[in-house]
């Protein structure tokens, strides 16, 4: 093993120590498709990610994507049109949450990881579960995509799922 490489993961190992989280923690990956729309006006959607449990609960919130940026946080206001992660957790939140809440993103590929131990995963015990990623758009639509997994996973695995408007394809990287 070459010398930088070594000392590349000898630091990472010790970084994770001093963070309190195992070097090679489980984990997942999100990925999410924001495609292109011919529209005559167009707006970047709001996105909010969770993990529910088989009983339709929410087990944690993985991330929201809105407008951060307007006047006397206004864009909290329109969370409400995300309306399955709204009824079923996010009315009870206080936004801006940290780690979680970030602005809106443009049309591309977009992905967000997060680790075993980490704020949306350190509760979530073993079990089965869905990945729900919805998308509302001020003068669109909204969709709602689901992928089921287990947790925490056995083996390394993607899985997928693709929306039909508002959503491109979604992406679910387990690791174990």
């Amino acid at each position: 093993m070459p010398v930088t490489k070594h000392l590349h993961l000898r630091y990472s190992i010790a970084l994770s120590a001093c963070l309190g989280a195992p070097a090679f923690a489980a984990g997942l990956g999100v990925g999410v498709e924001i495609p292109r729309l011919d529209v005559a006006e167009y707006h970047r959607p709001y996105v909010a990610m969770w993990v529910e449990r088989a009983d339709n609960s929410v087990a944690s919130t993985l991330a929201v994507w809105y407008d951060v940026k307007m006047k006397n946080e206004e864009g909290a206001k329109w969370l409400k049109d995300l309306r399955q992660w709204w009824r079923r957790t996010g009315r009870e939140l206080t936004v801006p949450i940290d780690g979680v809440t970030s602005p809106t993103r443009p049309v591309g590929k977009h992905q967000v990881a997060f680790n075993e131990g980490t704020k949306q995963l350190a509760t979530l015990p073993a079990g089965s579960y869905k990945l729900v990623v919805e998308a509302s758009r001020e003068v669109g639509g909204r969709e709602l995509v689901t992928i089921p997994f287990t947790w925490p996973a056995a083996k390394a695995q993607q899985l997928s799922a693709k929306g039909s408007s508002e959503l491109g394809e979604v992406t679910l990287d387990l690791k174990p």
